[in-house]
């Protein structure tokens, strides 16, 4: 039998989540760990790493007075927060299995993931979530308790009378407060997490991570990005979400960073005022609505502003050009002194918007735009985009700062190999490659070699050292006539456009290219008033005339692509795809099939006039 090492409180020594949480206390016990917002109080407190270790105690106590054996699966449904890290780092302490779920995902999805993980404990914010998730759990399943953190709200009654599983986690916690928590080794084999893919054609599957899968990968990435004590991130991302899991939690515990939780989405802008944030992770869809923004500030300031914007873009660019030391770029004396004039009166006030003060910016979990890399970055945000999958813990490449090219997806990171195999797949080995799916052995080895090497199912090339990603290999569209399409680049590129809000193309084994469209409602009326169009939304909606006008729009949007390429026809609504209504996964990416079968009637009539 092999006794375990004692552990030294040294983050690149640490094996375990729990080893890098504790070296974090040991080593800087007074510093500012978390910021958050009481609302009660209206204003933000900050939470220390030995106040974290304090909190982290409550729950481990609470969750070890419920005697499960190592490997239990602990499930959650909570925003991101104080709450949810002391809850993750007590079960990993306890070698129990965090299961994140998202909070927008409805009740049949997590009801099924719920029995399919074989969840013993759910911690869950809200008691009126669970009165409408505890029909699709039932009474017949592993699940032994559920914790409620508030209790606010319709369902606070119907839970507790009707189901004894379900307990406030104010009284839970208290009951186990003198009790002593189990102390138990965490090895680096042991399973950490079983995070729910999306699910974009039929059930989520559970990739299974490691312990030291995450770690690899934290400490990998730690060595890219590096921040420090001196960082402070906003997070605003759900932890349920992989990319944040890792670059946004765990990251900032191994390098010793605040992090300040954002309040909503809604209130996005005003908290990067407030907080001004060093480092921001994120999904592109944020970085782009920032964009959208910015050119719909430029386009009401007239032809002289657009004009002013548009030569700041293009200096600005030239001017990071040569930060990245690039040699067939030179200023000459002339454009350095303009640029000194609009750094100051243009980009400036671009950087302000994300409070000034912005290190870093990075963007993962699904393809920036390299228009919007590109704006950016002339306007000296600096952003980074890197590539990943859950199946990889999720990093798997990212480009430097002084090394960033937009156009790909950066370099690939330490102790991680790639290769490309049949049909330009891309191949990931390494430590951060998952233990499998969650019962489900023939889907683990269709994508999981042998040897360990990983089929991303994404098409991928190098270029200069680094990785460029061409699209998915299932992603294809192929029409009647034989053309191939990759559907998510023309939906990137429509959605830059700020009149849609969302949009999905079809075309499988169809004459032609059609997309469906959600569109921008003030948008929408700003347009028809313009082309004299009146009346009720749908009717507009449905003219002749406006679908004509969208579709040049469109046509526009997606110019640089081949011109079978480009929708003939379009159905528009303004109604949009949610979670909620099953035709989004819970990280917001389309569910082609369940769109194609709820708009199955409007797709036909695309097809048969």
């Amino acid at each position: 039998m092999t006794i375990p090492q004692p552990f030294r409180p040294s983050i690149p020594d640490a094996r375990t989540l729990p080893e890098i949480f504790s070296a974090r206390v040991a080593l800087t016990p007074q510093a500012v760990a978390y910021r958050q917002f009481d609302r009660a109080a209206n204003e933000w407190f900050d939470w220390t790493w030995r106040e974290m270790r304090d909190e982290v105690e409550r729950w481990r106590k609470a969750l070890g007075k419920e005697q499960l054996a190592p490997g239990a699966r602990v499930a959650t449904i909570m925003k991101h927060g104080v709450d949810y890290i002391a809850v993750d780092q007590a079960a990993l302490s306890l070698g129990l299995v965090i299961v994140p779920l998202h909070a927008t995902d409805n009740p049949g999805n997590v009801g099924y993931i719920v029995h399919d993980c074989g969840a013993s404990i759910l911690v869950i914010d809200s008691a009126d979530y669970w009165t409408r998730l505890a029909p699709e759990v039932g009474a017949g399943t592993d699940l032994k308790r559920v914790v409620i953190l508030s209790h606010e709200g319709p369902g606070r009654q119907r839970s507790n009378e009707t189901d004894a599983r379900a307990v406030a986690a104010s009284e839970w916690l208290a009951l186990a407060a003198t009790n002593v928590a189990p102390e138990v080794y965490v090895s680096p084999e042991m399973l950490a997490t079983i995070v729910y893919t999306s699910g974009t054609t039929g059930r989520p599957k559970g990739v299974m991570l490691s312990q030291a899968n995450v770690v690899s990968n934290v400490l990998a990435v730690l060595q890219c990005v590096a921040p420090n004590g001196e960082d402070l991130f906003l997070s605003f991302l759900p932890i349920s979400h992989t990319f944040e899991r890792t670059a946004g939690y765990y990251l900032p515990i191994a390098s010793g960073s605040t992090v300040a939780f954002a309040r909503s989405s809604a209130l996005l802008s005003e908290d990067l005022r407030t907080i001004r944030p060093t480092v921001l992770i994120s999904v592109p869809r944020i970085y782009e609505r920032f964009r959208l923004h910015i050119e719909e500030k430029v386009a009401k300031g007239g032809a002289f502003r657009q004009a002013i914007f548009t030569l700041a873009e293009r200096l600005g660019w030239r001017q990071f050009l040569v930060t990245q030391c690039d040699a067939s770029v030179q200023l000459s004396v002339a454009e350095r002194f303009v640029w000194i004039f609009l750094d100051r009166f243009v980009a400036a006030k671009i950087r302000a918007e994300f409070g000034g003060r912005l290190r870093i910016a990075v963007a993962g979990g699904a393809p920036l735009p390299e228009s919007a890399s590109k704006c950016f970055l002339a306007m000296g945000v600096n952003i980074v985009q890197g590539y990943g999958m859950t199946e990889t813990a999720p990093v798997v490449s990212v480009n430097r700062s002084e090394r960033n090219d937009p156009a790909t997806v950066g370099e690939v990171i330490s102790g991680v190999e790639v290769r490309i195999g049949d049909n330009d797949e891309l191949l990931v080995k390494g430590p951060n490659v998952m233990l499998g799916y969650w019962r489900r052995a023939e889907e683990t080895r269709r994508v999981l070699e042998p040897d360990g090497w990983l089929h991303t199912g994404d098409q991928a090339r190098f270029d200069k050292g680094r990785l460029k990603i061409k699209g998915r290999l299932k992603d294809i569209i192929v029409t009647s006539t034989g053309e191939k399409i990759s559907p998510s680049d023309l939906e990137q590129a429509i959605a830059v456009d700020v009149l849609f809000e969302q949009a999905m193309v079809i075309g499988e084994q169809r004459p032609f290219i059609a997309a469906l469209a959600v569109l921008n409602r003030a948008e929408v009326e700003r347009e028809a008033k313009a082309l004299g169009l009146v009346g009720e939304m749908n009717d507009i909606l449905a003219s002749d005339a406006f679908r004509a006008f969208v579709l040049k729009r469109i046509e526009r949007a997606v110019a640089q692509f081949p011109k079978y390429a480009t929708p003939r026809k379009v159905w528009l609504t303004v109604d949009p795809w949610t979670v909620g209504a099953g035709l989004m996964t819970p990280t917001l990416k389309l569910k082609r099939l369940a769109i194609e079968m709820a708009f199955d009637r409007e797709i036909t009539s695309l097809y048969s006039r």
